[in-house]
């Protein structure tokens, strides 16, 4: 079984105390072999435990003399030892597919895996679960976990999986909920496949088979330019409006039947029909803003001063793939990002974001910069690298943000959000280092960026 590197290990830790080196292979803990993280998490936690790690090629026994509850001090290389589960669908609106070639190979990795699930909030299908999958489940109590739905019509959703087993693997996720575990589930939107007559018999197959779900978000498929399904085409407004209309519906229907909304639309949807967003009250505290599910409205609200709504956003759309940490786990890497010069106040600030975020940041922005009094400007960027309907901020890349960035003027200061990166990495393997204007990397939520307008600096040096 492949084995996790270590690292790092922190200053003054029992690992250090015990000689547990960077690079170091961890074998096993108390005798048991690890497969990932959650099981190193598990197993750590413990009083004195009996570390067995390869070091030069011999296996060596390290007793680490800790407390329980106290972390052992060691980052790893990767939340999964083992071997990713990969997914075995071939769903046509998969965003994987549709990548360009010449990209990291680590970036075409399609996983279905539970575990990836826990850790990151990856939506899995559950057609690789097994027994012992749903057993380490129920015992480990790994939860929440985030399934992908699409249709409860079992033809419809073994035909957009294009797999026999999408017909019947949602078996699983009644296990899941008949066990207590925390659901949320997703359904991507395809217009002409599962939208319209089909998404809202999914929704009654949801009320009727799976009331227990914690949430549910309809979001629209995004299609780059490299897709080979000639089929696949995005929601014009008419078709976005349709949508909001059904899910705003069916929230009344679940309000009244189990007496929370359950269902809820992406942002991309109010954007596409030109709508206003719901109210906060509506998002129910945001269980799914990773998801892009109230993000805007959270962002606004954090950005004029409610902090309790900053939420901020994950890092990287691949971040599982970087190694990025998992929320929550003491065993990690953590790279910090470094920031580049900031000079002194007075300078035009000048705030990057994809074409939606832009949507969003534009009014918020201009009321700030009336009040304060301020040089601000607003940045929005094509994604030329993806093309297509892809105009979030979190999948732009390097290339594209660094074109646009030598058009502009180079003494002014400019902000990145943190979304576009994963582990100091854009998706085309590019970093802050290779822009051709110095940025400052700031979080992805309405506080950080607030924070970062109102903060003075002197220039460095």
């Amino acid at each position: 079984m492949p084995a996790a590197r270590v690292v790092s290990v922190a200053r003054d830790s029992p690992a250090q105390r015990a000689g547990l080196r960077v690079g170091d292979e961890l074998l096993s803990i108390d005798g048991q072999a690890l497969r990932d993280v959650i099981g190193y998490q598990l197993l750590t936690d413990g009083q004195d435990p009996e570390v067995e790690v390869r070091r030069g090629g011999l296996e060596v026994s390290v007793r680490v003399e800790k407390a329980a509850g106290d972390p052992l001090g060691i980052g790893v290389s990767s939340a999964l030892f083992d071997r990713v589960r990969t997914c075995d669908n071939h769903c046509e609106f998969c965003f994987i597919h549709q990548l360009p070639k010449g990209m990291r190979r680590s970036l075409y990795v399609r996983d279905d895996d539970y575990r990836l699930s826990f850790l990151y909030g990856n939506f899995t299908t559950l057609t690789r679960f097994t027994e012992l999958d749903l057993e380490r489940v129920l015992t480990e109590r790994l939860s929440p976990l985030f399934v992908s739905i699409h249709s409860t019509d079992p033809h419809l959703r073994a035909r957009m999986l294009r797999n026999a087993r999408g017909a019947t693997s949602l078996r699983w996720l009644r296990a899941l909920l008949d066990g207590g575990i925390e659901v949320h589930g997703q359904i991507v939107v395809c217009p002409g496949v599962n939208d319209s007559q089909a998404l809202e018999t999914t929704l009654a197959g949801i009320a009727d088979e799976y009331p227990e779900l914690a949430t549910v978000a309809c979001v629209p498929l995004g299609i780059s330019r490299y897709t080979t399904e000639p089929e696949l085409r995005g929601h014009g407004a008419t078709e976005a409006g349709a949508v909001i209309d059904l899910v705003e519906e069916w929230q009344e229907l679940f309000m009244t039947a189990i007496g929370r909304r359950m269902i809820y639309a992406a942002d991309e949807y109010y954007l596409l029909a030109g709508r206003p967003f719901p109210p906060s009250a509506a998002y129910d505290g945001f269980p799914q803003h990773e998801n892009g599910i109230g993000m805007a409205r959270a962002f606004a609200e954090s950005f004029f001063g409610h902090v309790e709504r900053g939420f901020s956003v994950r890092a990287g759309f691949f971040s599982w793939v970087d190694g990025a940490p998992a929320y929550g786990y003491r065993a990690r890497r953590v790279v910090a990002l470094k920031e580049g010069e900031i000079d002194e106040r007075g300078r035009v600030t000048t705030v990057i974001t994809g074409e939606y975020g832009a949507r969003v940041l534009g009014p918020l922005l201009a009321g700030y910069r009336e009040r304060a009094d301020v040089a601000l400007r607003l940045l929005p960027v094509h994604n030329s690298f993806f093309g297509g309907n892809i105009a979030v901020t979190g999948l732009l890349t390097g290339i594209d943000i660094a074109g646009a960035l030598e058009r502009e003027p180079d003494d002014h200061r400019y902000l990145l959000p943190d979304v576009c990166l994963s582990e100091g990495r854009f998706l085309d393997g590019s970093t802050v280092a290779d822009m051709p204007r110095p940025v400052e990397v700031v979080g992805t939520d309405g506080f950080a960026l607030r924070r970062a307008l109102e903060s003075t600096r002197q220039r460095r040096g």
